[in-house]
């Protein structure tokens, strides 16, 4: 890969609209990630023994509010102007992270986290369809790409980003650093021009008014692609132990090491690390002849890598824990790519769509695997963790890996 492949997703920055809408949507991913890292922390205040069952339930309500209300967004982008959607619902958000700070109760995260992620099952899917409309015909897939691939790498860099700054902050005063990124990115959805969320609106309502048959078309696309299908399959293995990074860590740093939140901190920033090392890395490769290599080996590492983490010292976990951000990233990157390459341009949307409630579903299932082991096996979770993760890549490699190569996987 030349450096003119490697720079080609940033052309779509030309545009001085959408690069403020992509700033946006970045500082706001990154609060989010440390919206999860302060409500780690804050689970294991509310009690040690529950911190992994308090946390699994919280983050399975955020994937179910994603996957309940994101088909409607896009009824509801074609009605209101998409601009007032997304600066509406990402206040409400912030309003409802600046509360967190204060709760004394762990009924109260909740019904917090559910509400906020309501609110981000609107912004999420009414930010891509926003895309079209702010760019160039020629610059759209760039633009996508672009943004599809910012989510996912911040979806596993994130925490370790959230983790540096939780060694800074305390477990509360980290949801205040949040609420600022919030600001920032509102004050820039907020100065987005007026003219581009309202164009062909009009024309989109009355043409192509919402169908569940487009849902369903989707998700038919999305499965019936056997290289697809098989990319989408890799994240639920890595959804699993991903599950069981995002809900244990805190358990195993504060009460199988006893250390303290600073330790959490640089837990999840090596494993930000592996992630940051993993997407250059992916960047770098002749994509086309490594993706199945590049799922594959992403999840077994990621497998492999928690499997030990019961048992290690406090410097080798962070040095599995970097593999197991490679691995993550590995076994997730090369998903969307591979929507964009197998599916054809006016199908697209759908099976996008589709992927993300898909994608959020596999999480819907892993966090209370997770949760659950935890609690039950309190010195072996993790353990557990990566045998369960092992065998459904087992089971994926034999009954779903595309069996001719042809260029493409």
């Amino acid at each position: 890969m030349n450096l003119t492949n490697l720079i080609e997703p940033f052309q779509a920055l030309r545009n001085k609209v959408f690069t403020k809408l992509y700033v946006a949507q970045t500082i706001s991913l990154l609060g989010d990630a440390i919206t999860w890292v302060g409500l780690a922390l804050l689970a294991y205040q509310f009690g040690e023994e529950r911190a992994a069952a308090i946390l699994a339930t919280a983050l399975t309500l955020r994937v179910t509010a994603f996957i309940i209300f994101s088909p409607f967004a896009g009824v509801l982008a074609d009605r209101i102007a998409r601009k007032k959607i997304l600066y509406v619902t990402h206040f409400i958000r912030m309003a409802l992270v600046g509360v967190l700070p204060f709760i004394n109760a762990e009924w109260q995260i909740y019904v917090l986290v559910f509400l906020m992620n309501v609110f981000n099952a609107f912004f999420s899917p009414t930010y891509r369809s926003v895309i079209p409309q702010v760019v160039d015909k020629k610059l759209y897939r760039q633009a996508i790409g672009l943004s599809a691939a910012t989510y996912q790498v911040l979806g596993v860099l994130g925490p370790g980003l959230a983790g540096i700054l939780a060694v800074w902050f305390g477990a509360r005063e980290i949801f205040f650093v949040d609420a600022v990124t919030f600001i920032i990115a509102g004050i820039m959805l907020v100065t987005l021009p007026k003219s581009f969320s309202r164009r062909n609106q009009t024309d989109v309502r009355k043409k192509h008014p919402f169908k569940w048959q487009d849902v369903t078309k989707g998700i038919k696309l999305l499965f019936q692609n056997k290289y697809v299908r098989f990319a989408l399959f890799i994240e639920l293995v890595s959804a699993m132990a991903g599950a069981f990074i995002l809900v244990n860590t805190i358990v195993l740093i504060k009460s199988g090491l006893n250390l303290t939140d600073k330790e959490y901190g640089w837990v999840m920033a090596a494993f930000g690390v592996g992630a940051a090392i993993a997407a250059f890395v992916s960047g770098a490769l002749d994509k086309t002849k490594s993706r199945q290599v590049s799922l594959m080996l992403g999840a077994l590492v990621l497998g492999l890598a928690i499997s030990a983490a019961n048992y290690l010292s406090f410097p080798l976990l962070l040095m599995f824990w970097v593999f197991a951000g490679l691995g993550q990233s590995l076994a997730e990157i090369p998903s969307e790519t591979l929507i964009g390459e197998n599916i054809p341009d006016e199908e697209q949307g759908k099976v996008y769509g589709s992927h993300f409630a898909f994608s959020h579903l596999w999480w819907a299932f892993a966090y209370p695997v997770a949760g659950y082991l935890g609690t039950a096996f309190p010195n072996k979770y993790f353990l557990y963790g990566g045998i369960l993760t092992l065998l459904l890549l087992a089971v994926v490699f034999l009954f779903l890996r595309p069996k001719k190569r042809n260029g493409i996987v």
